[in-house]
């Protein structure tokens, strides 16, 4: 299986935007164990990297859909969060943005119950839940891929995502209980309450994510189009009533504005985040290591200062 595919096809260097400062976000390509038509997938990544050498605690996040599925232009977009990767640099993370199949620059079919020929996405459970099954798959290769880079590191890693991305993030969880440390879900949900069949779709992926045993943390808009409080705060009740462990917001940009989109805001945000890092005890076992490694201190002392 090819990891790392050459610069001339992959590999491009770009500033990401005042938001992360210096900071450069690399887009690659990566290598997988996918086959369309007898021939091997490779997946885009959007990697935003801190200063230093690693290795890195690292989040994986995944996007969410392309909106109500009406514009395929949208399909092609790399799917980046300026203001989530500067978060997580500034103290010391690597950020990963996977581009699931067919969306970004990946290769292959994008399969997540979207149907271009009706521009929308399918109510239909069975081509639902078949989608997100797709997509698990990707994540999949993603995961095994990390574990081979050197600049992460391995004991610290957390996955989360935006819209399907987070009820992905939270299902995938559940599958590698030992590989993740926690699981942000923003605004998750694998299809909106608009489907009548929603509960039938979302429900279930969010009780078999109660399997993963470690906190969660849940971040919902109050003036979400897709997704309301009341809607999202069953999924919430249904995955702790199952075992899962989590923490429930409900938060806001303001009036007259698109609450799906709170990720892009970090200022709305930041701390429930930093409250929920710090549960994590990332830090437990470094203190002595911060002394002397950089890295380690831009990771922990900004999280747990007091304990260092």
């Amino acid at each position: 299986m090819r990891d790392l595919l050459p610069l001339a096809s992959a590999v491009v260097l770009g500033l990401f935007g005042a938001a992360v400062g210096a900071q450069e976000l690399v887009f690659q390509r990566m290598g997988t164990s996918l086959l369309e038509g007898g021939r091997p997938v490779t997946l885009e990544l959007a990697i935003a990297k801190p200063a230093g050498d690693g290795p890195f605690p690292t989040l994986v996040f995944n996007h969410g859909s392309v909106g109500n599925g009406n514009d395929p232009r949208e399909v092609t977009h790399t799917v980046t969060y300026a203001e989530l990767a500067a978060y997580f640099n500034e103290r010391g993370w690597m950020v990963v943005f996977p581009q699931r199949r067919g969306r970004g620059k990946s290769e292959g079919r994008y399969a997540e119950g979207w149907r271009p020929e009706s521009r929308r996405y399918s109510c239909d459970p069975s081509v639902s839940l078949a989608g997100l099954e797709h997509a698990m798959q990707d994540i999949g290769e993603v995961t095994r891929y990390l574990k081979n880079r050197a600049d992460v590191d391995q004991t610290r890693v957390l996955i989360g995502g935006h819209s399907k991305g987070g009820i992905l993030a939270m299902a995938f969880a559940a599958t590698e209980p030992d590989r993740f440390v926690g699981v942000l879900n923003f605004v998750g949900g694998w299809v909106g309450e608009r489907c009548e069949t929603a509960e039938k779709i979302n429900t279930p992926a969010f009780v078999k994510a109660a399997a993963f045993p470690r906190p969660t943390l849940w971040l919902y808009g109050e003036r979400d189009p897709y997704y309301s409080i009341a809607h999202s705060q069953k999924y919430f009740a249904a995955f702790t009533s199952a075992g899962g462990k989590g923490s429930f917001h409900a938060l806001t940009f303001g009036p007259l504005r698109n609450d799906h989109q709170i990720v892009r805001n970090r200022a709305i945000w930041s701390e429930p985040m930093s409250l929920f890092l710090n549960t994590l005890n990332l830090c437990k076992g470094v203190v002595a290591e911060a002394a002397s490694n950089a890295t380690v201190r831009g990771a922990c002392g900004k999280l747990q200062e007091a304990a260092l």
